[in-house]
This record gives C-alpha cells, structure tokens and sequence, in this order.
C-alpha cells in the first residue's frame, strides 16, 4: 500500500508486455570483484560511498517526504554524495518499472511487486551485502516478504532481492473530536463495537469512513483486507500474495469479508462519490474533519501529527471475536538496487545507513511514522504518548506479538492491483459485482497471471 497505497503505501499494477531483456551476469549482490563507487567491492568488504564525488540517481513515489529527507540527510553526512531524483504517483511507477530497470537502470528505485522483476533479471540480488553488512542476523520477519525463489517464485523464502526504508502497517486513524460526539471514548475492541461506531457516526450526519476508490489504485482494498484479517487467520492470505502452490483469495472467511465490506457500502459508511476519490483527496478531506475513521497505514503518522496534533487516533482493525488473535497490513517500504546500477555499492551503503544510523532512524520515525528496520537491538527514538505516532509504533509491536503480519493482496502479481482489484472493488461499490464474483474473479485473474497469460 501498501501506501501504502499510498498502496499501498503498498500495491502493484500494470505490467508491460517485454521482449528479451539482458541482465548482468554477476554472482549475487554485489560479490564478483568488480570496482563500485567507490573503488571496493563487497567480496572483500561492505561497500561505502568512499570520498570520490558520486551521483546517485533514484527513482522515488510523489508525496512521500521520507526518502526525500532521508537522502538529504545522508548528504549531509555524506557530501561527496549527490543525488538526481525523479519522482511518479506509484501507479505509473508500477507501470514504468520494467522498462526504467532495463533502459535506465537506477542505483535505488522504489518497487511495486518485485516477482516479474526479479523473473527478468532486472533486480540486483543482495545477498552478497546481506552477508557484509549483517542484514542476515536482523529478524527473519523483517526480510521475508523481500526474499524470492528462483524466477521470482515463491516470494517469502529464497534470496533477498530488496530491502524496506521501514516496516509499515495499516489500521484505522480516527479523528477524536468526532468520536466524542458520537460518545466514543475508546476504540472498537470487537468488528461488532466498530459497526456501532458507524452506525452511530452515519446517524449523527458524519461520513463514517473516509476511504478512496477512484482511479488506478483502489482504496477499498485497505478495509477489505482489515475484515479478512478479523474473520480469519494472516497465513492463507499471506500464501496466495507469495504465490504458494494450489493457495486461494476465494475462501469461506474472505467471503465474510467481502460480504461484511459490501454491508458497509449499502449502509452509506463510504463517501457518496467513493469511485472518484484519490489518495490526496481522502487524506484532505479526513485533515479537514469530514470523516470519523480512514483505512490507512502509519506513514500518515508524522502528517496527522503536524496536521491534527493530539486529535489523531489510530488503532489495529478488531478481531470479529472478543479476545481474537490482531493482523494487519504490514510490509516493508520496498526499495531495490537495478541490476545495472551503476553505483550499487553506494546504493547498498545508503540502504544499511538507514536502518543503523540514529539519526536515520529518528527521520523514520518523526517523518516516516512507522518502526525502522535493522537489527533486533537497535536504537529506537521515543515519541511522546500523545502523539498518533506513539499509537502506530505500539500497534505494531501488538502485530509483531500476535504474529500476524500481512503483506498487501494487491502485490500477489505485477497486474493484479490495477486489472482486478480495483475494477472489482469500484463495480461493488456501483452493484455490478457480489462478493462471491469479486472473490472468484481475482483469483481467476490471478492465476492467468501465474500462468503469463
């Protein structure tokens, strides 16, 4: 989204019909003896960007400040270290992907879903840093949604082929001057409690849920996936998104889902003209109060904090049984190095700087709002308990402790967000699809695409 949304903050979408691609012939991440920026090679040690001038071009999302002040800040530290970035929405950048790597292979590229990439030999494989820089003796949960088996299939185990700039997760913001009028004090502890709180917000004139829908890139795909998690357990769903043989989105618990989520489209709890709404307008609207809760993931944090200070909430979509095991949405900020890069040991470099530098990490946390990646001991900033930032960090050790980490259902394949998804979920909200035809057609879909067709 998975942001991210914004898919995401986190999704994948369209990908382009290729011909042959020629791809580097180089042992993994970096471990043939051939010079880097910097003159070192990462057979006989961990790469730096050295002292010699170095560009370093990137292909970065619009609207995300964290890269951007990550960057600066490591040119500060670092200021023989320029970079040259260009920056598109993630839907276009989904769609560009294929032919950027091959035709203008960037050192460091925010990544949509990496299976056909890693297919065409377009990502450099990191396992040679993983090994220099220690990547391989941070947490396994970490790592695992960045590490693809041969041919780019099954996602999960395998060699590491990215690396996260943070862990992000998705959940549910709440503006907490609209709570109080509908008498709500604290958050839904039970998906029955959450339905109330609609109910009471659609009765009191509120727009309940504050969601997109509109354009490339469908938001509803934010609280569909928070219902699969409260109706059914994080594995079968993370099996289908990494590609697991005979895995399936069509199941008796996701159906609930997709029923529970239709329910709250004829109950009116979305905007009226959800199918038009885009990621920066939700975002606004939700700012400017005109919405109690949004589906969407801690990146926000450090914005609700500046934009709504101390009137931002967030909490974990409820379990639909008092007591029931939390999951969400949770997955790396994906970054990877071309295959052709030009600077890939810098590259390299800057990707282990931000998970162990400290004031790296604050940056992840005070701009980013989520929890940095890195070793399991590392530094983390304290944030003060009232911020919103404070409950996304705490949301996510409660994930960590249920286990129930999930990566994003728009990244199971390069085209499944933008072909099936978002087609699917924007006619269920026009009447002209039922949960049960949403379900089967993307999996349908989706197993066309494991096919190549």
């Amino acid at each position: 989204m998975a942001r991210r949304v914004r898919p995401g903050r986190a999704g994948a979408a369209l990908v382009i019909a290729m011909g042959t691609l020629t791809a580097a012939c180089a042992a993994p991440g970096g471990d043939v003896a051939q010079p880097t920026a910097t003159g070192t090679s990462a057979q006989s040690a961990a790469p730096t960007c050295g002292t010699a001038p170095v560009t370093m071009s990137g292909y970065f999302e619009t609207g995300f400040p964290l890269p951007k002040a990550l960057t600066t800040e490591f040119s500060k530290q670092h200021p023989n270290v320029t970079w040259d970035i260009r920056e598109d929405q993630f839907a276009v950048i989904t769609q560009n992907a294929p032919r950027v790597l091959a035709d203008n292979p960037p050192d460091l590229m925010r990544l949509p879903q990496v299976s056909e990439l890693v297919k065409d030999n377009l990502l450099k494989n990191l396992d040679g840093y993983a090994r220099s820089f220690g990547w391989d003796k941070w947490p396994a949960s970490q790592l695992q949604q960045l590490r693809l088996g041969p041919g780019g299939r099954p996602r999960g185990e395998g060699s590491l082929y990215a690396l996260g700039l943070n862990m992000s997760m998705t959940g549910l913001f709440y503006n907490k001057k609209l709570a109080a009028r509908i008498g709500m004090s604290a958050p839904p502890a039970t998906l029955a409690e959450l339905d109330q709180a609609l109910d009471k917000a659609k009765q009191a004139g509120l727009t309940p849920i504050m969601q997109f829908n509109g354009g490339a890139t469908g938001g509803l795909a934010f609280p569909l996936q928070n219902l699969m998690a409260a109706y059914g357990p994080a594995g079968p769903v993370n099996d289908w998104i990494f590609q697991k043989p005979g895995a399936t989105i069509d199941t008796p618990s996701n159906l609930q889902a997709a029923q529970h989520l239709e329910k709250w489209i004829k109950a009116g709890y979305f905007p009226k003209d959800v199918n038009a709404v885009d990621y920066a307008t939700m975002m606004s609207r939700f700012i400017d109060g005109q919405g109690l809760f949004m589906f969407n993931g801690d990146w926000e944090s450090g914005n609700l904090d500046k934009q709504l200070p101390g009137d931002a909430g967030f909490f974990l979509m409820p379990p639909a049984q008092q007591g029931g095991k939390r999951a969400a949405m949770s997955a790396p900020l994906t970054f990877g190095i071309a295959a052709n890069a030009k600077n890939a040991g810098c590259a390299a470099f800057f990707l282990n700087w931000v998970a162990t530098d400290k004031r790296a990490r604050d940056l992840g946390v005070e701009v980013g709002g989520s929890r940095p990646m890195g070793p399991a001991d590392a530094y983390m900033p304290e944030v003060a308990g009232d911020k919103v930032t404070a409950a996304t960090l705490a949301a996510g050790a409660d994930i960590a402790e249920d286990n129930g980490a999930m990566d994003f259902i728009a990244n199971a394949t390069g085209a499944i967000y933008a072909k099936s998804w978002t087609p699917n979920l924007q006619k269920l909200v026009a009447g002209e699809q039922t949960p049960q035809g949403l379900l089967k057609t993307v999996q349908a879909d989706y197993a066309r695409q494991l096919e190549g067709n």
